[in-house]
Order: C-alpha cells, then sequence, then structure tokens
C-alpha cells in the first residue's frame, strides 16, 4: 500500500493565531486526530517541528553550500509537522489531511506520496543497497 506525507505549513500569521488558542485545547485536538489515525490503522510516523528560530537552511545555490541560521526573516510559509500515513490512494490522504485540527489563517496540509524502491530502476546498485539498508533498519 502507498505511503503518504502530509505535510503541515502554516504562515507566520497563522503562528500568531496558534499562540492565542488555549494550548491544552490545541494539544487535545491534535492528540483526537492522532488518535483517531491510529484507531484506524493508517498512522505509519508523525512529529511536530520545533520553531524555526532553532533551526537552519542549506541553500545549495551557489558551489559552497550557504548555512543561514533562523529565524529566517519574512517567513512566507514554515513546515510545522509530519504525519506518514499508509493509505490505499491519494484521496484517502487528502480525506484525511481534511480531518487535521489546523482551522485558522495561512494553515496548509501538502499531501504527497513517498517514493518507494518500487518507483526507481531495481537494476541500480544503490536501489538495492537501500533495499539492504531499509531491510536492516526495519523500515520496508
Amino acid at each position: 500500500m502507498p505511503k503518504y506525507m502530509l505535510i503541515m505549513r502554516g504562515t507566520d500569521e497563522g503562528q500568531a493565531a496558534y499562540a492565542e488558542k488555549d494550548f491544552s485545547e490545541v494539544i487535545a485536538a491534535m492528540g483526537r486526530y492522532n488518535e483517531s489515525m491510529m484507531n484506524a490503522g493508517v498512522m505509519v510516523a508523525g512529529e511536530g517541528l520545533s520553531d524555526a528560530a532553532e533551526g537552519a537552511v542549506v541553500d545549495f545555490s551557489e558551489e559552497t553550500p550557504v548555512v543561514s541560521d533562523g529565524p529566517y526573516g519574512e517567513t512566507k510559509e514554515l513546515f510545522n509537522g509530519f504525519w506518514i500515513i499508509d493509505v490505499p490512494t491519494r484521496a484517502d490522504a487528502v480525506e484525511w489531511a481534511s480531518r487535521a485540527p489546523l482551522h485558522g489563517p495561512g494553515n496548509k496540509i501538502e499531501v504527497r506520496r513517498v517514493n518507494g524502491t518500487e518507483d526507481f530502476p531495481q537494476d541500480d546498485e544503490w536501489i538495492q543497497k537501500e533495499a539492504v539498508w531499509r531491510e536492516q533498519l526495519g523500515t520496508n
């Protein structure tokens, strides 16, 4: 069954709106959402991300990568967390994404299928090595 990544995206405006909410209510709503995916047997992984001020960006535009520490000045979009779910179709992934408790300005979830080794040439040395690594890590 294909896996999909649900990428939680927000804006500075959305972050400010969430700061006004009762944090325990935000956590409870997210907990109920995560629990519903666990109970349905579709959730593979999910994590929230720390504040952008703790992060860094590595820019590969130049020959030597340039590292910029967060915060990043004016941000149009921030990645705030993700889920990986195992569902049969993109439509199912979109349905799960639409249930997320993220109502507010600037909040979005991007839905992307996670490539599997079957999406690449099976005779490639590195794809074959990756299959072995996945088995070693238990992430088939």
